[in-house]
């Protein structure tokens, strides 16, 4: 058994290295400069580190496709966003199983990671795999879905320490499935009775936190109309046993702000418009704008005039001591205080400079600067350099606003 991981991002790599540890592997990706910086020892996601890419003896990487016809077993980790109309962007997906198909054997099983719909698998990756190969689905190659659980930058929940679904497109084939990410995930497995249910299992995990955070954020919104501050609200009800602790915030990153869409998509296309889901998506959409515009109220309301005033804004990434900046919802802070006129500067220590500029077409600060020098001070991020910076000095007409509630209260004028 040999087994070629396609994509080496935050989910493929980590992946690549479990299995690199006990069978031989290789790691497959587009991006040639990943691959080198890979084979150097470097992961710039931070998700693995170089003794742990030391440690999977079996393990090569690769940018060329002649590299990975040996293999017989195949999983795909690429991303799957959303485009500018928030429909599924399918085309990594299907660009990989077409790199797939071109080397696909008899006997081969191609495994699924990335998230997708119900029924994606079955009905557009399959039939990719089928013509470029030749290849008859259930006869001579099979696949299985087992969807990723990474949670980028979290040192506790790991690959191998989280319950993995599995599933296989026969019964046979769901076993060896199950029987090869049971030997790598110490957490265990539960087999899925098939793929639909396994990528359904996926796509409502995802949409069922961003429904409960959209539920915190329209908190957010009443109780600053009625003055009360959320956070305190949210800690007195997290009194009782069965209160969930849910925060509000910018709802970013890879899964919760684009899954839902992916299920919405769906049910549309079987005849259901689901309004809870994209009730919750609308709401936490628009908590950026409304950042942007209470700041734009408070700098008024001390004496700013908006226009030309600077603001500072910390953090970047979609989370905490993280380096991921997809999809950040913190751009839509940036963007909409800019069009008050708002000079904003960023600095985020995690970030890469290079990428946030390709993405965003913003500059990144590589220093906290001097803080007296803003107007206004908006904490976006919660990494732990930000908790000891020092408001001491604060004026008394600067504006702090605290979205993540981690800063000292007398020194913050709102708290989301």
């Amino acid at each position: 058994m040999k087994i070629a991981v396609i994509g080496l991002g935050y989910v493929g790599l980590p992946l690549a290295v479990a299995f690199g540890k006990r069978y031989p592997t290789v790691g497959f990706d587009i991006n040639r400069k990943r691959i080198e910086e890979l084979q150097e020892g470097i992961d710039r996601t931070l998700e693995v580190d170089k003794e742990e890419l030391q440690e999977a003896k079996k393990l090569e990487f690769t940018s060329s496709i002649d590299d990975i016809g040996e293999a017989t077993i195949y999983i795909v980790t690429v991303p799957t966003p959303i485009d500018r109309h928030k429909n599924p962007d399918l085309h990594p997906l299907i660009m990989a199983s077409r790199t797939v198909g071109r080397v696909l054997k008899r006997g081969d099983i191609v495994i699924y990671e990335s998230t997708v719909y119900p029924g994606c698998t079955e009905e557009v990756c399959v039939p990719e795999l089928e013509r470029e190969s030749g290849l008859k689905f259930n006869e001579d190659f099979f696949c299985g879905y087992s969807p990723e659980r990474i949670n980028p930058g979290d040192r506790e929940h790991r690959l191998t320490t989280i319950k993995k679904v599995t599933s296989g497109s026969t019964p046979e084939v769901a076993q060896k499935v199950d029987a090869l990410y049971r030997s790598i995930i110490e957490a265990g497995t539960h087999l899925a009775p098939s793929i639909r249910v396994a990528e359904a299992a996926k796509v409502i995990e995802n949409a069922q936190r961003d429904i409960n955070i959209a539920f915190v954020n329209e908190l957010a919104l009443i109780f600053d109309r009625l003055g009360i501050d959320t956070l305190d609200v949210l800690e007195a009800a997290g009194t009782k046993w069965n209160f969930l602790p849910f925060r509000p915030g910018l709802v970013g990153g890879h899964c919760i702000g684009v899954d839902p869409y992916y299920l919405a998509y769906k049910a549309k296309e079987v005849g259901y418009h689901p309004q809870v889901i994209l009730s919750g998506r609308r709401t936490n959409d628009e908590m950026g704008l409304f950042v942007a515009n209470k700041v734009v109220k408070l700098l008024i309301h001390k004496g700013h005039a908006v226009k030309g005033s600077r603001a500072l804004i910390l953090g970047v990434t979609f989370k905490e001591n993280c380096p991921d900046i997809r999809n950040s919802r913190v751009i839509d802070v940036v963007k909409e205080l800019q069009e008050f006129g708002v000079e904003v500067d960023l600095h985020d220590p995690w970030a890469d400079g290079d990428e946030v500029r390709r993405e965003y077409g913003v500059e990144l600060l590589q220093e906290i600067p001097d803080l007296s020098s803003y107007d206004s001070i908006i904490l976006a991020v919660a990494h732990d350099q930000f908790r000891e910076i020092d408001l001491s000095q604060k004026r008394e007409d600067q504006v702090v606003f605290d979205i993540k509630g981690i800063l000292p209260r007398e020194y913050v004028d709102k708290r989301l």
